[in-house]
């Protein structure tokens, strides 16, 4: 019968909207508000899975994030595996099974849409329990930006799953009322169904936000003020045959009957330390459970709850504990026992009771994961018999029971106190508020049992640690008997700890059996160390958007519409859409490049130059700055001036080159090249954040700023002529300077450099006047067929002139002596990166590989780029020495024939001999040159 273990009314759910599901191919049916646990449990399904290691059949033990067992792998609405059942919300089509403690890879597409946000805030709350939703209402209160996350579906935490009343009124009310006010304050935001995961440093906070079918939102976020309401899970006790199904948490009976209006059993028994599961007790039997019996570890129980139990007849049996279940495939029986007085002695069983659901409660640990990320202390507390925080390095404080409180009236005064202090610290003031009060239940110390000893089970073979991993006592008693004492050690040699809870409910009773074991006190042992983060992240998740499509961001210029339309063929450089060349009707791309060449060389042809790295450096010290990564001086460089300049690895390695532009003191415009644009910028600010802290040095990328077109070729100057009224001529505007002025009736930076050895310009405008300016030049050129050209022209047009392309004709083995740029590394200064190893012997070795000019000896033949160069045309046995290999290859309008580049040993020594390099399965004959091919006296750049 469906939902047979539901009560016929109660609980948060929505029963006008029944949704029904299959999980392990039975169809199922619950309620809008169930969770799939929850959902299992009405239906009656208590196994959900089997253990990791021993395939021992495994239940749901929890209601929360820190449950070890339920392990599902969900197909459909969407698809993804190893989910908690307590935390996947029941929705229609849900389609789910159950996992041998491990997943499987999805191979079906990822439907989910993920993506990420920034906030900022002056005080983030985490944790929308009593005490968080108290902490975010005082905050709120001062008028500060407050944040609220909250991983479950509904405020309130405990509160919804207890019965409990808050100023005489159920607890439901008062969540009700405080999640209205806060919905109302235009400075307040509610992130329900977030789960903060990861505390970075200077109040960094990450979050991911579920947004149903399998969608996911990460959240970074920067807070002024941190409070942590974080709550409490509850723990278990060790005991023989512990991980049957039907044991469960007692704290999660109480959850699933109040707020989901399930009921885990018909018949349970409650072994407790403490009195937070007589509640359990007392509700279940009041919804229409048989409490068999309750086994207090405890020698005196709580008379309060003693008197609730005498009145309905459920028997208490104090200074005793359970031993171990029995069952075949859920748990049919407790066995009982009085606890010995005698620590060497062992308990033997000497009751048996039937049941088909077991609660447990060893106590509570506060979740203090997020309080450690923070780089916070934490202190052993005996009372709560677990870990509190002690202090942090971060503006971050934490309230209710993370810190200890576990009462909701302290709970409700500490969170208001901490939200209110938060908001003070950062100059609000909150308005006075009468608190609200919680009926006090009177509580009795609890007793600290971490496991029970069994005469039929000495080594703990089956006595289970930690459910997730399968790791029982026997495994602790192996590592402690390998003298391992320290609980990150044993953590390592056991796994407990290490699976998808984190040692949520594992942690603190682990180092409760290791300390147990080697006769010491927790507080003597720790606590293994909280990481990030604190439940499951997918990678999808913190993919977000990037990927498919959006994997690598696509990037184009403002010209990119124009070149599409001119047919153009493009290479991606770096994320960008680069023109690669522009083919006519009929032509291939071999045909269209040699087009575009003698366009360049013999008229005036035009390139999208937009993409070249720009980086403004400003600041009273960028000169020394600037001396101090380049490898040539750029402190003497005057306004109007430009000066190319190479940049080094500290390693001495070329690491990128481009042009220095000084517009005026303090002020200067640098280059890159387009694919290491984001790496130069990573660098220099590497530099100044950690070594060079004293210098006043300010860096912004300007590169989409700038829309940049660089006009080549002997008409170039009549070209631009045409359309503004700088002066050109090259007295008044020599080569490596620049000017500003009008280009078609726009304010454009006109610079004289040349990357192909011809007269050309470089006109830098607006990036939203781009195309503007670039159809204005388009037609002014139209008489002389003015040719726009790409990037494999230009490659072959820089490499006729011998100008290396840093990242092709350099491997990041390269000085700039090896590329014959010896002219480009200052001899006058003190000191700049590279410039020690410079002087290692390895550098100043003779047959480093060096860059030099090739020739085939067919004038026909063009060589494949990474071609190896050998000595001899007899090759010996491998392996075969190589001299070099070809960095790039090309054939020449120009030259008529095909040229290339290289890397060769002792290369610049070696012009005019002849190697060998393979071409259409054969070696042919070479000859090392010179690595300028055109126009060697530079007489061409000024027209």
């Amino acid at each position: 019968m469906s939902n047979e273990f539901r009560l016929a009314d109660g609980g948060h759910i929505d029963r006008d909207r029944p949704i029904d599901f299959h999980f392990d191919g039975r169809r199922l049916s619950g309620y809008a508000g169930d969770t799939l646990a929850s959902a299992l449990l009405a239906n009656g399904v208590h196994r959900v899975g089997s253990s990791i290691k021993y395939r021992r059949p495994r239940g749901i033990v929890s209601a929360g994030v820190e449950e070890p067992n339920a392990l599902v792998q969900v197909d459909e609405p969407y698809a993804e595996p190893m989910l908690t059942a307590t935390t996947v919300p029941l929705e229609e089509g849900l389609r789910a099974r159950s996992l041998p403690g491990r997943g499987e890879l999805v191979d079906a597409g990822d439907t989910a849409r993920n993506d990420a946000m920034h906030a900022h805030c002056d005080v983030l709350v985490v944790g929308g329990g009593p005490a968080g939703l108290a902490a975010a209402d005082a905050a709120a209160s001062s008028g500060a930006r407050v944040m609220l996350a909250d991983s479950d579906t509904r405020l309130g935490g405990t509160l919804s799953g207890r019965q409990e009343n808050i100023d005489g009124l159920p607890a439901s009310c008062w969540v009700d009322r405080t999640t209205r006010y806060l919905e109302n304050q235009d400075e307040v935001r509610l992130l329900r169904r977030t789960t903060v995961f990861g505390y970075y440093d200077d109040n960094y906070v990450m979050a991911v936000e579920h947004r149903g079918h399998g969608s996911q939102r990460i959240w970074r976020i920067r807070a002024k003020e941190v409070v942590l309401a974080t709550g409490s899970h509850e723990r278990p006790v060790v005991f023989s045959g512990n991980d049957r199904p039907g044991v469960m948490l007692a704290g999660a009976a109480e959850t699933y009957l109040h707020r989901y209006a399930v009921l885990p059993g018909r018949r349970a028994v409650i072994f407790t330390t403490n009195d937070s599961a007589y509640a359990a007790a007392v509700n279940l039997h009041d919804a229409g459970v048989d409490v068999a019996a309750i086994v207090d570890a405890r020698d005196v129980v709580s008379t309060y709850w003693a008197s609730l139990c005498i009145e309905r007849g459920i028997p208490i049996h104090s200074h005793a504990a359970v031993v171990s279940t029995s069952g075949p495939s859920r748990v049919t029986h407790a066995h009982l026992s009085t606890l010995a007085s005698d620590q060497d002695r062992l308990p033997g069983v000497r009751k048996v009771v039937t049941c088909d659901l077991l609660l447990v409660s060893g106590g509570w640990t506060p979740a203090v994961h997020l309080h450690s990320q923070a780089g916070g202390g934490l202190r052993q507390d005996e009372s709560v018999g677990a870990f509190l925080p002690d202090g942090a390095r971060q503006r971050v404080r934490s309230a209710g029971a993370c810190a200890g409180t576990l009462t909701t009236g302290e709970c409700l005064r500490y969170g208001a106190q901490a939200g209110a202090d938060a908001s003070i610290a950062l100059g609000f003031v909150p308005e006075p508020q009468v608190r609200p009060t919680a009926e006090r239940v009177p509580v009795l110390a609890g007793t600290n049992l971490t496991f029970v000893p069994s005469s039929s089970d000495t080594e703990g073979t089956t006595q289970f640690v930690d459910l997730t991993r399968d790791a029982t006592v026997a495994d602790v008693r192996r590592a402690t008997g390998a003298g391992l004492t320290s609980v990150e050690h044993v953590k390592r040699y056991t796994t407990i700890g290490t699976g998808h809870e984190q040692g949520k409910t594992s942690g603190i009773v682990s180092t409760g059996v290791i300390a147990a074991l080697n006769g010491q006190h927790p507080a003597e042992l720790g606590t293994t160390t909280f990481r990030a983060p604190f439940t499951p992240v997918s990678f999808a998740a913190l993919a977000g958007q990037e990927r498919g499509d959006l994997y690598d961001p696509v990037r184009v210029t403002a010209l990119h519409d124009w070149h599409v339309a001119q047919g153009a063929e493009f290479e991606n450089v770096g994320q960008w859409k680069r023109p690669w060349y522009y083919p006519r009707s009929g032509e291939d791309m071999e045909t269209a490049v040699l087009r575009e060449c003698r366009a360049a060389r013999e008229g005036v042809a035009i390139q999208d130059v937009s993409t070249l790295g720009k980086i403004d450096v400003q600041g009273p010290d960028a000169a020394e700055f600037l001396d101090r990564v380049y490898t040539n001086k750029i402190s003497t460089l005057k306004p109007g001036r430009i000066r190319y300049a190479v940049m080094c690895g500290s390693d001495g390695m070329v690491f990128d080159d481009g042009t220095v532009l000084c517009a005026g003191e303090g002020r200067y415009l640098i280059t890159t090249t387009t694919g290491g644009a984001a790496g130069v910028l990573d660098w220099l600010e590497d530099w100044l954040q950690t070594e060079w802290t004293d210098l006043r040095v300010h860096l912004t990328s300007v590169t989409e700023q700038w829309a940049t077109i660089a006009l080549v070729g002997p008409q170039a100057r009549d070209v631009l002529g045409r359309v503004s009224t700088i002066d050109l001529d090259n007295d008044t505007f020599p080569f490596m300077s620049w000017v500003d002025g009008p280009v078609a009736g726009r304010r454009a930076r006109v610079c004289r450099i040349s990357f192909s050895g011809e007269l050309a310009y470089e006109i830098n405008v607006p990036w939203w006047h781009g195309r503007e300016i670039w159809e204005a030049l388009f037609d002014a050129g139209r008489p002389e067929s003015i040719t726009p050209y790409g990037t494999e022209t230009m490659h072959v047009l820089r490499a006729e002139k011998g100008f290396p392309i840093v990242g092709q004709d350099t491997d990041g083995t390269i000085t700039p002596y090896d590329l014959g740029m010896n002219w480009a590394v200052s001899k006058s200064k003190h000191d700049f990166l590279g410039k020690r190893s410079f002087d290692r012997q390895d550098t100043r070795r003779t047959d480093r590989k060096q860059l030099v000019g090739i020739l085939p000896e067919d004038p026909e033949l063009v060589l494949s780029e990474g071609a190896q160069l050998v000595e001899t045309q007899d090759l010996p046995e491998p392996p075969v020495p190589m001299l070099g290999h070809v960095t790039s290859s090309y054939r020449s309008a120009t030259l008529g024939r095909g040229f290339s580049l290289a890397l060769v040993h002792n290369g610049h020594h070696r012009h005019g001999d002849t190697i060998y390099s393979p071409l259409g399965g054969e070696l042919v004959p070479v000859t090392i040159t010179e690595t300028v091919f055109y126009d060697k006296q530079g007489a061409r750049r000024d027209g």
